[in-house]
């Protein structure tokens, strides 16, 4: 029998709990429960360390909700494992000193980090912003807490055929939302390809977080050269900061100068 992994991600410890021993019942699933982002990244690089990676995340679309709001961290969290056909509770480490990490970025970091794990959001009610943000940063379903467990098993085995799924009343709304995005980075696409082969990388630069100063000595140009040249990005994209000027540059995909590699662009003299 071929055996499904699955982590259970949640900050709220009894549905969490809840979950996994439902989910452990099953004959081929296996089942863990991380009660944070960083808890749950720790079990993925230990499952592949260990050579027992992980097929499907269950998130929580709320996940940091409940630590923000109160005073001393999060709540120990439980995970389980099948030992003898029976749920096992082990702790796993919270992650509070770590950060929070909500879920829309957890499903991120998943998707670039461990593009085989399929990911899928668990929500209290339906949102149709923000399962198109899920999808967009990498979800393979939208389900709802409240839904029957037959019904997210069914999800779970459809992720792992590629399968993607959403209640049938968020189908228009996310479609709605993804083909406004989709317009959105369109627009910025074009604003960014109105500037000089320069802007676009003092531009690149900007998306890297350095300042003025930094810029000049990476590009070996003057300050007031570069002074001039983000006058000119933020006149081009219609922006009034170097924030939005960010902002827009990532819609439209623009990636960050590479710090760690050569400067960006070698002149002989200054432009």
């Amino acid at each position: 029998m071929v055996r499904i992994r699955v982590l259970v991600v949640d900050d709220h410890r009894i549905f969490a709990e809840s979950l996994a021993a439902a989910l452990a019942a099953e004959p081929d699933v296996d089942v863990s429960a991380a009660g944070s982002g960083p808890a749950a990244l720790r079990c993925l690089e230990r499952a592949v360390t260990e050579g027992r990676r992980y097929d499907v995340l269950l998130v929580d679309a709320d996940l940091g909700a409940t630590a923000s709001a109160m005073q001393g961290g999060l709540p120990q969290t439980l995970g389980f494992a099948r030992s003898g056909g029976s749920p096992v509770a082990a702790p796993v480490q919270d992650g509070a000193a770590d950060g929070l990490v909500d879920g829309i970025s957890l499903v991120a970091g998943v998707r670039s980090g461990q593009p085989a794990v399929r990911t899928v959001v668990l929500a209290e009610k339906d949102d149709p912003r923000r399962a198109a943000l899920a999808l967009q940063a990498g979800a393979s379903g939208w389900v709802a807490k409240d839904c029957s467990l037959s019904r997210l098993l069914t999800v779970i085995r459809g992720v792992l055929r590629d399968e993607t799924h959403l209640p049938p009343a968020l189908l228009t709304g996310v479609l709605r939302e993804l083909t406004a995005a989709r317009k959105h980075r369109t627009e910025s696409e074009r604003l960014v390809e109105s500037l000089t082969p320069r802007e676009r990388e003092v531009l690149r630069c900007m998306v890297a977080g350095l300042g003025r100063k930094a810029v000049a000595e990476r590009l070996f140009l003057s300050p007031h050269t570069v002074r001039t040249h983000m006058q000119n990005v933020l006149g081009k994209l219609g922006v009034h900061s170097t924030l939005a000027a960010v902002a827009l540059a990532r819609r439209a995909g623009v990636g960050p100068a590479d710090l760690a590699g050569d400067v960006v662009e070698r002149g002989g003299q200054l432009a």
